[in-house]
């Protein structure tokens, strides 16, 4: 096989690098000369424009002020009228202003200036030897002399003056005829050299196009289909490329890949096997707990209906003991009878929470639009009696309409309210304030009182079914009420704390999405209860 030439081992960058090199200079090339040909023709333009053009005007000004003096010593000499004195000295004004503006031009030449020169030269010899003796004579009174000056001879004088004039305007026509040649000259140069700068670019578009198809295109798409054909299996297969030194390499590096896929494939089996192995066992495990909380939760529904009867026997036989032998034993025995009354009763309360905790997404209805603003005139209305007797007061204001149960809602207000005012300091009137706010896609709803309140290491322990702060005989009650309003909370999508920041009293706040919709409770379909005990739930 033979060397590699030099330009062969070119990388692709390099050669890229040359082409664009090589066309950038042409195009700098182009690009100065464009620049210079475009300065050229501006500066016959602006020559042409606010040089030779006002040139050219003052020249027609220039002559047609000196018609005006002839015409109007003329007229003076017929008709003695001061207007035409007036009209003489205003064109030698003109004739002046004319001749200085042409000679101040940055574009007036040495002929122009002489021009210019023989211009006054003659006006002047005319009116020293015609325009103003004539004016003299008319003053004077002899019309005679005065006709006889502007007979033939000042004419003739006067054709000179034309004649030197006309020569001045065709001298300025030249000037703006080699101008505008000079305009036309760079304004050709100038798109010929755009016309090759776009034959360059394309050309240089074009070389790129090809170079790419050659160097890159080709070699990858040859190295893609042998990519993809290791894709499909062919694992042994070696992948090499022509093409520039990098496409080698990047061959190389997948051809490496390639071998080091190969080697780890038995591994990757080996991996396979053991997480299909691995998943299985998890599937298990996941229909192990899925069985162990529905064995729970049945037990915890079962276990609530079926000591409702032998509580109720114990509790009604209690009470039956109190009320008839009340007074006939000892005073020990009375106590020991209140005992398992109050026990009793507080069991009976246990187990209606631990029922109610247990029925929350169960038996429940589809999500409807709830007016908190109503719910909680309800609510309230149905504990007027605690408010009363406890001289505490709930306000509430702007609370929004979401999705969600009517009946877990109203338990969840009742709930709070409820907590709030247990927990309320001594001989301070209770007051509760239930706000709420939008934050993000879920509306923030607050409950706050100005009660004992909650300490900071107890704000997530409220919430643990059965846990108690305060022992029973100060704050009577199961322990249950914020576990229930936690459960409801989370059944509508939402989430449930206590504002550890909030001083004087408790602050609990929930949210509620926007669009909350159900969320599944992991259970088993509710129980059916037979006659007998919907007859004892009764």
């Amino acid at each position: 096989m033979t060397e590699p030439t030099h330009r062969q081992q070119w990388t692709l960058r390099r050669r890229v690098a040359a082409l664009c090199l090589l066309a950038g200079v042409m195009l700098a090339f182009l690009a100065v000369g464009a620049v210079t040909t475009a300065v050229a023709n501006r500066g016959q333009l602006d020559r042409l424009l606010d040089d030779v053009g006002p040139m050219r005007t003052g020249a027609n000004s220039l002559s047609t002020a000196l018609v005006n003096q002839e015409t109007a010593v003329r007229g003076y000499a017929l008709n003695q009228s001061p207007e035409n004195l007036t009209v003489y000295e205003a064109g030698q004004q003109e004739q002046l202003d004319q001749t200085a503006q042409i000679a101040r031009s940055d574009a007036v030449t040495p002929q122009i200036t002489a021009e210019l020169a023989t211009i006054t030269r003659l006006s002047e010899q005319w009116r020293s030897t015609v325009a103003d003796p004539a004016i003299a004579a008319v003053k004077r009174g002899d019309l005679a002399a005065a006709t006889t000056l502007l007979g033939d001879g000042a004419r003739a004088v006067f054709d000179q003056i034309r004649a030197a004039t006309g020569a001045l305007q065709q001298t300025l026509q030249d000037l703006r005829d080699e101008s505008v040649t000079s305009i036309k000259d760079t304004s050709s140069t100038l798109l010929f050299v755009l016309i090759a700068a776009a034959v360059l670019f394309i050309a240089s578009g074009v070389g790129l196009v090809v170079a790419l198809e050659r160097l890159v295109i080709g070699p990858v798409t040859d190295l893609a289909a042998q990519v993809r054909a290791v894709a499909r299996g062919r694992y042994d297969h070696d992948i090499t490329t022509t093409g520039p030194p990098e496409l080698a390499r990047l061959a190389s590096d997948v051809d490496s890949m390639r071998r080091q896929i190969a080697s780890d494939l038995a591994e990757v089996e080996s991996a396979r096997r053991e997480i299909e192995e691995a998943n299985a066992r998890l599937e298990q495990q996941a229909e192990e707990l899925l069985r162990s909380n529905r064995d729970l939760e049945q037990f915890a529904y079962v276990a609530s209906h079926d000591l409702q009867e032998p509580l109720r026997k114990v509790a009604s036989f209690c009470q039956l003991l109190q009320r008839r032998y009340q007074g006939q034993l000892d005073e020990r025995a009375d106590q020991y009878i209140a005992f398992a009354v109050s026990g009793a009763q507080r069991m009976q309360r246990l187990i209606n929470d631990l029922l109610a905790f247990s029925r929350i997404g169960r038996n429940t209805n589809d999500f409807v639009d709830v007016d908190l603003d109503a719910l909680l005139a309800s609510t309230v209305g149905q504990l007027d009696a605690s408010l009363s007797t406890t001289a505490a007061e709930v306000t509430w204001s702007d609370l929004p309409v979401v999705r969600g149960e009517e009946t877990l809602l109203g338990n969840l207000f009742t709930n709070l309210i409820a907590n709030a005012i247990k927990f309320r300091r001594p001989d301070v009137p209770g007051r509760i304030v239930l706000s709420a706010r939008t934050v993000g896609e879920s509306y923030e709803i607050s409950c706050v009182d100005n009660g004992i309140g909650i300490e900071a290491e107890y704000a997530d322990k409220v919430f643990v079914i059965f846990q108690r702060l305060h022992p029973r005989e100060a704050y009577p009650g199961t322990g249950i009420g914020l576990a229930i309003a936690k459960k409801i909370v989370e059944y509508h999508g939402g989430n449930i704390w206590v504002d550890k920041t909030h001083t004087g009293g408790a602050a609990i706040r929930f949210t509620i999405p926007v669009a909350a919709e159900p969320v599944a409770v992991l259970s088993v379909p509710a129980l059916q209860p037979s006659a007998r005990e919907r007859e004892r739930v009764a």
